[in-house]
């Protein structure tokens, strides 16, 4: 018997994080979504193949009803997918000034590292798929927020790898149809107050329907094409930075020959080093403190995280916020 479509494209896409992933055990965050389901089994499957051991985490965020009994069962499941070990974790999630969804994030990916560090891990994978990417790219527009959240997920970063963002979420849900695999769906994904349920129920079916269909697989590709770029311009502010930073801020002769892409990113990289956080600065912040540095505008800016950014004759500088 030939071996499932889908099946095959998602062991094809897990296969590359396999084989490229350094010493130590291949660790799945799993949800008990299709997404991830489908993640593990591949990983168990590519993994095994290579003589990898393959560690199954459940993070309970603790922000719907059963949330416990759920993790157990996700833990029971990623067992019997055979994972050579189960670890679960409770994460209290504060949205403060951040928002349920990013506080959560934030929360989980946390634990995650930690549990990476705990077991020796080479790699965490996420189950982010296609459809997750086309979504970012799509509030990355609606908001505004430049080319590097156009530019989306990034496939890989620190020590998580998103080996499935070329797969779309029909094919995990075939997949586990496939090979006999039950999924949860997550409540909080058709949540109208959540805006990412409203792009991924509403938006992307209007404009599926309004432009015809492909619009997900489009906006993924533009994530795809823009990302080197991006990378690219934050490796050359990267260097530029090194060489204007000083003890409390960078040095303006460094930057004013630099072009705007470039400079923009240094600012940034400035106020992040000073204790601004990151979730919080954004666009109008980088665009203040370039009027500043431009001699444009004059006094100070108060950045998040109590943060004051201020000039001199010769600097952008930074202190904490009295």
């Amino acid at each position: 018997m030939s071996l499932d479509p889908a099946v095959a494209a998602v062991r094809n896409a897990v296969r590359r994080t396999v084989l490229e992933a350094g010493a130590g055990p291949l660790l799945v965050a799993c949800s008990g979504g299709a997404d991830s389901l489908a993640l593990l089994a591949a990983t168990v499957f590519e993994g095994h193949k290579h003589d990898r051991r393959v560690l199954g985490a459940v993070v309970d965020h603790g922000l719907q009803e059963g949330s416990a009994e759920h993790t157990a069962r996700v833990v029971e499941q990623m067992a019997a997918l055979g994972v050579d070990e189960t670890v679960g974790a409770r994460v209290d999630v504060d949205p403060s000034g951040r928002g349920l969804e990013a506080a959560a994030r934030e929360a989980r990916y946390a634990v995650l590292e930690q549990m990476a560090t705990s077991f020796g891990a080479s790699v965490v994978l996420l189950g982010h798929t296609l459809d997750d990417q086309a979504e970012t790219v799509l509030l990355g527009l609606t908001r505004g927020s430049g080319g590097r959240s156009i530019a989306g997920m990034r496939e890989s970063f620190d020590v998580f790898a998103r080996p499935l963002l070329g797969i779309s979420r029909a094919q995990t849900e075939a997949a586990c149809a496939a090979e006999g695999i039950d999924f949860w769906s997550d409540p909080h994904n058709t949540d109208p107050r959540f805006t990412r349920a409203r792009v991924r129920h509403t938006v992307l079916p209007l404009l599926e329907q309004e432009l015809g269909p492909g619009v997900a697989e489009t906006l993924a590709r533009t994530a795809e094409q823009l990302r080197p770029d991006m990378e690219a311009l934050d490796d050359l502010a990267d260097l530029a930075y090194l060489e204007a930073r000083h003890e409390d801020g960078v040095d303006l002769a460094s930057l004013v020959e630099q072009p705007v892409a470039i400079r923009s990113r240094v600012v940034r990289l400035a106020a992040l080093a000073a204790g601004s956080p990151a979730a919080e600065l954004f666009h109008v912040h980088v665009r203040a403190m370039e009027a500043l540095l431009a001699g444009q505008v004059r006094g100070e800016i108060q950045l998040p995280g109590h943060v004051t950014a201020f000039r001199d004759a010769e600097s952008l500088r930074f202190r904490r916020t009295i």
